[in-house]
């Protein structure tokens, strides 16, 4: 079979395993800007002629190179509901900790929107208030702004249950404060703080009450699958995730029956360009409601195995190094884990989450141009999937690990 890598595929065959394969039931593909178009005539909330007066200075923050959004047309769709002139937009690019976009990346995914947009900068930012003690800081054209709108992709998420929403802004567009605060191990350990819930889920909840005071105050959001885009919701943050994440899992949920000795991670771009990305994957299978290698025989205790490219290495922002930082002057997976949950630097969460992992079981990563960057993680680097699976073992393949609920 083929499994994502980079932009293109890889060929798997494990002809002397059993092999099962987790294909999602994937739903109904439809038209991103027919079905953003239909939203805005039908939001959640009030529509967003009735929040924009043509005097308003808006902000719109965008999704950054590691989500796949349809960020362009979503931003077309806005654009032809606002009765603003161009010039009084602008467009913030929520980074995170992650790289600075370039110039192309920006052109690329925001079109004829490119010269409105800015790079977010976490150390640049203005507060707004605070939620649980913690300042809730954001850029400063947010801050400064009339009316936030924001972008954003309705996808699985390790913390927040599923991405988008008031998360684009709080965290896209935030400070380190507020994800030093989220993403610390003692919010991680939180009851409810899973990948798939947006319910009882304290993370969501804390982005989404910080949402409340810096916005956005209207947001219009994609959700996907195997097969393309499964919808699109427009209006209040809370409602639109809560109603595309609902179609999200129904689209992406696949039962688990037994257990595996190892479990194939597909992943593919954007987000095996660099590894702090690329681990989502094996721990997104790992840390979700089913575990397959949670009762496996297998000595190593069952073995994650990522086809990863790998072109940035470990990554280039921050957190990315951060992430490396953590993990390339660590002896062990328990030793680290257990040192991280006293505490860590924001964007280091990856490193203490893929710890949690590496303490019950292996995880390979193949077809990689940084084997290097992989070893010197407590990872194990092959040349293929195949090299990295014993043979006569159980195998579970899930060609989409992102977009993947395993229950």
């Amino acid at each position: 079979m083929d499994l994502p890598l980079g932009d293109g595929s890889v060929s798997v065959s494990l002809p002397s395993c059993s092999v099962d394969v987790a294909r999602p039931p994937g739903g109904d593909a439809i038209d991103p800007r027919h079905a953003a178009a239909s939203a805005m005539d039908k939001p959640h909330g009030p529509p967003l002629a009735g929040l924009v007066d043509s005097t308003d200075e808006v902000a719109i923050v965008v999704t950054d190179v590691t989500r796949d959004t349809p960020d362009e047309v979503l931003l077309d769709v806005l654009f032809d509901h606002l009765p603003v002139p161009r010039e009084t937009v602008t467009i913030v690019v929520g980074l995170g900790l992650h790289r600075p976009m370039t110039d192309a990346e920006l052109r690329d995914g925001l079109g004829e929107y490119a010269d409105l947009a800015v790079n977010h900068e976490p150390d640049s930012v203005v507060s707004l208030g605070a939620v649980d003690g913690c300042p809730v800081a954001v850029h400063p054209a947010v801050a400064d702004a009339d009316v936030v709108l924001s972008t954003g992709m309705v996808e699985p998420h390790q913390y927040a249950g599923f991405s988008g929403g008031a998360k684009t802004v709080t965290i896209g567009a935030g400070s380190e404060s507020i994800i030093r605060y989220t993403h610390g191990p003692e919010m991680l350990s939180r009851d409810g703080v899973r990948l798939g819930r947006v319910r009882g889920n304290p993370f969501r909840e804390t982005l989404d009450r910080a949402g409340l005071i810096a916005g956005p105050d209207f947001c219009l959001n994609v959700t996907n699958g195997p097969d393309g885009f499964l919808g699109a919701a427009a209006g209040d943050p809370t409602s639109v995730v809560r109603s595309l994440a609902a179609t999200a899992r129904d689209a992406l949920s696949v039962s688990v029956e037994t257990d595996y000795d190892a479990v194939v991670c597909g992943v593919g771009a954007p987000k095996d360009a660099n590894l702090y990305q690329a681990t989502r994957a094996a721990t997104y299978v790992a840390l979700g409601d089913r575990n397959p290698l949670e009762n496996t025989d297998a000595d190593d205790g069952g073995r994650l195995v990522v086809p990863a490219a790998l072109p940035e290495g470990a990554g280039d922002g921050s957190g990315e190094k951060r992430f490396f930082d953590a993990f390339s002057t660590a002896t062990d997976a328990s030793s680290l884990y257990e040192s991280m949950r006293a505490g860590y630097e924001p964007g280091a969460q990856r490193a203490f989450v893929v710890a949690r992992v590496l303490r019950d079981h292996d995880v390979y990563v193949t077809n990689s141009a940084s084997p290097d960057v992989v070893e010197s993680c407590l990872m194990s680097h092959r040349e293929s999937p195949e090299d990295a699976i014993e043979p006569g073992g159980r195998v579970l393949v899930v060609p989409d690990a992102l977009s993947t609920l395993l229950v």
